[in-house]
């Protein structure tokens, strides 16, 4: 049924036809992490639910942080690789815009599955509902998935179950879909390039129930974006020791294990300040390489900038202070 303001009449012509929600469990954020999980709501064009799918994955390795998502090795033993339900999920994903909490993790764990089956997903757009809840300006604390459910009083049963994580987006997309439709929003959609490249030189090794010996290479593309800038001021130099707070500036420096990309999304959901570059205004360097001579560190180390490694960053991501007085910026 449709909202009572948003007719058949009203509703945006140039809006998709139909949308998968997805949410994938992995073990972990790396390049070389595999999927154990995913669950799939598909809706039509106007956010009802048409039906939704479920399937453990057995990741060939270990599964990574179990506190997180509750799935063993014992129980992943019996569950079939991703090659056996790429299948099914690109039923799923077929003509559909694919939606997702921070749909650019998602997308790209389910893009390198299909290249290391040697297929490619059917999927050639996507839509972060984090980009989406931007764009209508809703007024959450923070971008979780659970500051959106509780925002359209969606009750999350299952925290981190791709199937119930799923639930909660699909329910809180439809009612962001129709407030986009009634407000004329053009959706931030985004093209899915495919990782279809592959080579014939060494690459890490997997199971040797993988079966085919090419190498997956993930490519290097990466679509071109300006950030909106940081809502908050900048609170100061982060304290060693004491928790990242909102509108702190943090520079990356040298390799990550997770993609750059998707540690600096992280870092801007949580209410930080990405910047390119190192001033004496920049309250953390991030770097894996303290020690290396790049043009960062150096200035680091001149301006007395505080420096800590990805892992103890990742950690503080987990619990980011608020703003001091909880204002933003005009």
């Amino acid at each position: 049924m449709l909202d009572d303001q948003t007719t058949s009449a009203t509703w945006p012509a140039a809006y998709p036809q139909g949308y998968a929600v997805v949410d994938v469990e992995t073990t972990g954020l790396a390049r070389d992490d595999r999927i154990v999980s995913a669950g799939v709501y598909r809706l039509d064009a106007r956010g009802d639910v048409e039906d939704h799918w479920y399937t453990l994955v057995n990741p060939e390795r270990d599964p990574g942080p179990v506190w997180i998502h509750g799935l063993t090795s014992e129980v992943l033993a019996d569950a079939p690789r991703f090659s056996e339900v790429a299948g099914e999920l690109a039923e799923r994903l077929e003509g559909r815009v694919l939606v997702a909490h921070n749909a650019m993790f998602d997308w790209t764990m389910i893009a390198r599955e299909y290249a290391r089956s040697e297929r490619t997903a059917p999927t050639r757009q996507r839509l972060c509902t984090i980009a989406l809840s931007k764009e209508l300006g809703l007024p959450l604390p923070n971008h979780k998935l659970e500051s959106l459910a509780a925002h359209f009083g969606v009750v999350q049963q299952r925290a981190h179950h791709a199937l119930d994580d799923a639930r909660v987006l699909a329910e809180a997309f439809r009612p962001s879909l129709h407030a986009a439709a009634r407000g004329g929003v053009r959706l931030p959609l985004l093209e899915c390039r495919p990782l279809t490249e592959w080579s014939d030189a060494p690459a890490r090794p997997l199971a040797s129930r993988v079966g085919p010996q090419a190498s997956y290479r993930p490519t290097s593309w990466r679509p071109s974006r300006k950030r909106p800038a940081c809502p908050y001021p900048n609170p100061g130099r982060y304290e060693p020791g004491g928790p990242l707070v909102q509108g702190m500036r943090v520079a990356f420096s040298g390799d990550t294990s997770v993609e750059r990309e998707l540690l600096e999304d992280r870092a801007v959901e949580a209410g930080l300040h990405v910047a390119t570059s190192l001033s004496r205004l920049t309250s953390l360097l991030v770097t894996n390489d303290p020690d290396s001579a790049t043009s960062k560190t150096v200035k680091a180390a001149s301006y007395g900038t505080p420096v800590i490694d990805e892992a103890a960053f990742t950690q503080l991501l987990r619990d980011v202070a608020p703003a001091p007085g909880g204002g933003r910026t005009t």
